[in-house]
């Protein structure tokens, strides 16, 4: 492959740490059987690795018991095992404007089949969420809270532990869409109230794709969104009562896991904290470079402030597709372009109408990447 700057870790992390390739080419080698359906060795050892998946995810969101973690292919499967698990007719749902179409559609379906009440929390231009406006919208009704931790387009970042106070206070059950977040930020499911926790692997937590999970509090019965074969209780008509059984019907990607067990060691290893500083020097120094380009507006929250490795921004002089086209094809630069499966977010950004770029740092982005991309921005618009 030529050189590529690659400023596109919001969409997926790249490239995995040599560790993750090694555990998936062990696990394609040495444990490549169905785990769950054989007592053989190499079923066995397959079990054995989705069961050291789940501890690893469980140490660092600080779940007590590994089997409320159930793995998914994705945070979207996550999310609508969440969301069309646990709501019901004539139930009330809170969510916000920066939520992602992985919440915003499972919810306007629910809303047109099932009767579902939903309302959006108003932000701020920079992605800010007042919890006295999420305090007013609760009604008798309402069953859950659902909050992106992080605005894939704006990079603001939610109070959860607020929030979640203010969720089990009023009786609710908070869920949280931690795409942008894991392995980013620090996140304790108990300490932060967290009812329910979506999270994909293929980001911060440096796995492959096709990898994801979601963590389920012991006090929640969702029902399953995939019914069928679990290796569990086959005798029985419906799915297993069982953990995580219950929940991940069909053969796993056990060789996908594999590698996020691997990525979610280097994240312990590393520490959230320590990646979240690395992120946010970078996502400081592209800022300050930018704002040096008078026709560029930076969305989200101002430079010196909290935000996750996203630095979206828009052009007076060129659309959003044109200035990613020319960052990748004139200068090796990956970034994204578009509306980000968030308009409501563009919407309180006030770029529904234009979209925008989007550049999205990761832990192995180094500041000679972000010293191209601001020598390409001046150079596009000189």
């Amino acid at each position: 492959m030529d050189s590529i700057v690659y400023l596109d870790h919001a969409a997926t992390s790249w490239p995995k740490p040599p560790e993750v390739l090694e555990a998936m080419r062990v696990s394609m080698e040495e444990a490549a059987a169905n785990p769950g359906r054989g007592s053989h060795a190499m079923a066995v050892k397959a079990s054995r690795v989705l069961y050291g998946t789940r501890k690893a995810l469980a140490a660092l969101f600080g779940v007590r018991n590994p089997n409320d973690i159930v793995l998914t292919s994705n945070t979207t499967e996550a999310l609508n095992l969440a969301i069309k698990g646990y709501l019901r007719e004539g139930d009330h749902v809170i969510a916000t404007m920066v939520e992602h179409n992985s919440v915003r559609r499972p919810l306007e379906y629910l809303k047109r089949t099932r009767g579902v009440q939903v309302d959006y929390v108003a932000v701020n231009g920079e992605g800010e969420l007042r919890l006295q406006e999420v305090e007013a919208a609760f009604r008798s009704n309402t069953k859950l809270v659902v909050c992106s931790h992080s605005s894939n387009l704006l990079g603001s970042i939610i109070p959860l532990e607020e929030l979640g106070a203010l969720v089990k206070k009023r009786g609710a059950v908070l869920l949280v869409d931690a795409a942008q977040s894991a392995g980013v930020l620090d996140i304790q499911v108990e300490d932060m109230k967290i009812g329910m926790l979506a999270f994909p692997g293929h980001k911060g937590l440096l796995g492959p794709q096709g990898t994801g999970g979601l963590y389920i509090s012991p006090d929640i019965d969702l029902e399953p969104l995939l019914h069928g074969g679990t290796g569990s209780q086959s005798e029985a008509l419906e799915q297993p009562t069982v953990r995580p059984d219950r929940y991940e019907a069909g053969t796993p990607n056990t060789v996908g896991f594999a590698g996020l067990q691997a990525g979610v060691r280097k994240v312990l290893e590393w520490t959230p904290r320590q990646i979240y500083r690395h992120e946010w020097e970078l996502t400081q120094m592209l800022m300050e470079g930018l704002l040096t380009l008078p026709s560029i507006r930076i969305l989200g929250p101002e430079q010196g402030k909290a935000r996750t490795g996203i630095v979206a921004f828009v052009s007076d002089t060129y659309s959003a597709s044109e200035l990613a086209f020319r960052l990748d094809r004139e200068y090796g630069i990956a970034v994204r372009s578009g509306y980000h499966c968030t308009p409501l977010a563009h919407m309180a950004a006030g770029t529904d109408r234009m979209g925008a770029v989007r550049a999205s740092v990761g832990i192995s982005t180094r500041p000679e990447e972000i010293s191209l991309m601001l020598q390409a921005m001046a150079e596009i618009h000189g």
